[in-house]
């Protein structure tokens, strides 16, 4: 561990954990710098595919011996007292997370912590109650049989964390993954590994068995690789951009791992003629500016009724002037940086993008003075479904705002994306609500509120949002195998 003197008063893991035992890597370092001031946090050990090597043995080794044969109950017990833990550390973690990825401090403790605690108590709960069936047959040669379902854990699992909401997205893994009795190699973002770290750290301090879940910090080419190519992992739970999704499963499949991918999204947010606009508006500025607009499932493309479009872009640039940018811990900062210089050079590039194909800047449109990576908060107007900034996942807090004459065509311009991973409707109307909700091609569509998620709740996309589903029963399903058992009579 590493302390640095500052206000936040956190220690800063840096190291990796294999069987156990926190190690340095062999890959030399990873600097990890804080957005908001561009300074230094720490130097966090880096992974080889030696180390990575190491973690998978130890994992396979636990799968096979003490892990493997642990009850249910037991692994339950183990998941509720983490989650006892990070309830414990909750403001720790939310200081590591707006340290680490530049968000104000109090998101974190709103959202990333409490969804951390509830997924780990959620899958606690399932841990002693995953079944399989009783199934009847017409027998074999003419003599009865008595066959039955069982389900098996999947084995060692490779976990690849994003680096916009780390802990919650580890959270998500983790947890349907060891409560249906498999073992865990996880790889931390390198730009932001330090709540994932000190997950670990509570991991053991609950009582996992040592090398149950080992932590491989490092680049994503070095570690990240070795992990998906490994031949004795069994799947790879990935949640990132489309291209390396690609890459992981064409990788994955000369192994024939199974995959889950949790691949963005350009979500729509539509706003219907009897909206209530104030709330659409207030609801829709969340999902643009919310975690500085690095968010998955960030409702980027505004689809509005024409009869209220004048409204609402008003509203939207009202509330993209009103963001305080900022120190994450002033509690009047409501906007924090992105996450490093490149994601914030990527998004300054699409608004100069969206310039130039000629939609109109409503609001922000520019990089405040200082250090940070900040972006300003933007609203475009005037803007088509064709342009890049309708159709490019931008990942920062930009929003386009496209009119439309009538749900059917809200509901071609919503599917009109290679994305699919979630979708808003606001409006007063029920019916249209659920005919809606039915059209649109998405893994979860939210009726008058943005990001309504849950660990009980399914979570995943369609078309290029990815493939697989986490979470919920779901989550269970896409960590276990089936097994089929016949007794002939």
């Amino acid at each position: 561990m590493t302390t640095i003197d500052d206000r936040s008063a956190v220690r800063l893991p840096d190291r990796l954990l294999i069987g156990g035992e926190w190690r340095s890597g062999s890959a030399g370092t990873v600097a990890d710098l804080n957005p908001a001031t561009e300074e230094l946090l720490v130097d966090v050990q880096a992974a080889s595919a030696g180390d990575v090597d190491q973690a998978v043995q130890a994992a396979r080794a636990q799968l096979d011996g003490a892990w493997g044969a642990t009850p249910g109950a037991e692994r339950g017990r183990i998941l509720n007292r983490v989650a006892d833990l990070i309830e414990r550390d909750a403001e720790h973690l939310a200081r590591l997370e707006a340290l680490d990825v530049g968000k104000p401090v109090g998101q974190p403790s709103m959202l990333d912590v409490p969804n951390a605690i509830a997924t780990f108590r959620h899958f606690a709960g399932w841990a002693d109650k995953i079944t399989g069936s009783t199934i009847p047959t017409a027998g074999y040669f003419g003599r009865p049989t008595h066959s039955y379902t069982v389900r098996e854990p999947v084995g060692v699992i490779g976990a690849i964390i994003p680096w916009n909401t780390p802990l919650m997205i580890s959270g998500w893994k983790l947890a349907p993954a060891l409560a249906a009795g498999n073992t865990v190699v996880v790889k931390p973002a390198e730009d932001a590994p330090l709540s994932t770290l000190h997950l670990a750290a509570l991991l053991q301090e609950a009582g996992l068995p040592d090398g149950v879940v080992n932590v491989v910090p490092g680049r994503g080419d070095v570690a990240g690789a070795a992990l998906v190519a490994h031949p004795d992992v069994d799947k790879i739970s990935f949640t990132g951009s489309p291209e390396v999704g690609r890459t992981i499963q064409v990788t994955a499949a000369e192994t024939f791992k199974r995959v889950t991918l949790e691949l963005g999204g350009k979500s729509p947010q539509i706003v219907l003629a009897d909206a209530d606009i104030e709330a659409a508006v207030n609801g829709t500025a969340m999902g643009l500016f919310f975690n500085q607009g690095e968010v998955c499932a960030a409702g980027t493309r505004v689809l509005v009724h024409r009869s209220v479009y004048g409204q609402v872009v008003e509203g939207l640039a009202g509330a993209a002037r009103a963001q305080v940018l900022g120190d994450p811990f002033d509690g009047a900062t409501t906007m924090g940086a992105l996450v490093n210089a490149k994601q914030r050079d990527r998004v300054l590039s699409y608004i100069e993008a969206g310039r130039a194909e000629g939609a109109t800047v409503a609001a922000g449109g520019g990089r405040p003075d200082g250090k940070g990576f900040f972006v300003e908060p933007t609203i475009f107007a005037d803007a088509n479904n064709a342009m890049r900034i309708a159709q490019e996942e931008i990942f920062g807090p930009v929003g386009t705002v496209i009119p439309f004459d009538d749900p059917a065509e809200a509901v071609r311009l919503a599917n009109d994306t290679r994305y699919g991973l979630a979708a808003t409707i606001w409006t007063r109307d029920v019916a249209a609500a659920h005919t809606l909700a039915g059209q649109v091609r998405a893994g979860a569509v939210w009726i008058n509120g943005w990001a309504a998620i849950d660990p009980a709740l399914p979570w995943g996309g369609m078309k290029s949002s990815g493939i697989g589903r986490e979470l919920g029963w779901s989550g269970i399903l896409a960590n276990t195998e089936e097994k089929t058992v016949t007794v002939v009579l």
